[in-house]
């Protein structure tokens, strides 16, 4: 009997942040299908056991600030592993289209005729609502502003100033090695005493916490021992009563 023949696709997986229990429905349902599942540091590995017995798992994380998987050789194993395997599953952490280079890899499967799939995770920001703070909330924030600590060559993110000017929740992803720069642009603004939260390993057994001022930021995170990965959340949304 001839072998069926392989058809190369990829699915690009949001993980979710961190509690396997909240991957959606659908991404349980195709890592059930996988042949291949390339996945990310920060992508749960319970999850690799959704998978059938002769799927492969490959891990090509980025360590925050350390070793990490080039993207270029991330693209080639997705091509090689398409056009070999079938069914290739890319597991990123949180949502892939936020701060998460999803699109990029959606775009090189397509440029070598491998047909793309997106299934949406929960992003770390939403688990903030474990710590009993909504993003938004009528009159105090209408609007969420999400940032990125660190653009790619390094510097703060010029968006925080305009952040800023808004009564818009301002959440800041990759932002830990910035905590110093942050304090002090709220401070110059004369807004040192906005309220702020750095979580880490959102929505996890281990999950740590702390709440103060925004200029308090690099000490909050040394009384708590906090480092990366952890979200930033600034504004008066942080303090309301529970």
């Amino acid at each position: 009997m001839a072998e069926a023949a392989i058809i190369p696709e990829l699915f690009v997986i949001g993980a979710g942040p961190g509690d396997p229990e909240l991957i959606t429905v659908k991404a349980q349902k195709v890592l059930q299908g996988a042949n291949v599942v390339l996945y990310d540091n920060l992508a749960n590995k319970q999850l690799l056991d959704l998978t059938p017995p002769d799927c492969d798992h490959i891990y090509v994380g980025k360590q925050p600030y350390g070793n990490y998987t080039p993207q270029e050789d991330i693209h080639d194993m997705i091509k090689h592993f398409a056009f070999t395997r079938g069914r290739v599953v890319r597991l990123k952490g949180g949502d892939p289209f936020i701060f998460g280079r999803g699109f990029e890899e959606i775009l090189f499967a397509r440029r070598h005729g491998i047909k793309t799939h997106f299934i949406p995770g929960i992003t770390s920001m939403q688990a903030a609502g474990f710590e009993d703070i909504p993003l938004t909330h009528r009159a105090i924030s209408e609007g969420i502003w999400v940032i990125t600590g660190t653009k790619k060559d390094g510097t703060l993110s010029g968006d925080l100033r305009l952040a800023m000017q808004s009564n818009a929740t301002v959440v800041i992803y990759m932002g830990m090695k910035q905590l110093a720069a942050i304090a002090a642009t709220y401070a110059e603004a004369g807004n040192g005493d906005m309220p702020a939260a750095i979580i880490q390993h959102a929505s996890l057994p281990h999950q740590k916490s702390v709440k103060g001022l925004v200029k308090n930021l690099p000490a909050m995170a040394e009384s708590k021992q906090l480092t990366f990965p952890s979200i930033i959340i600034i504004g008066p949304v942080v303090d309301l009563p529970a």
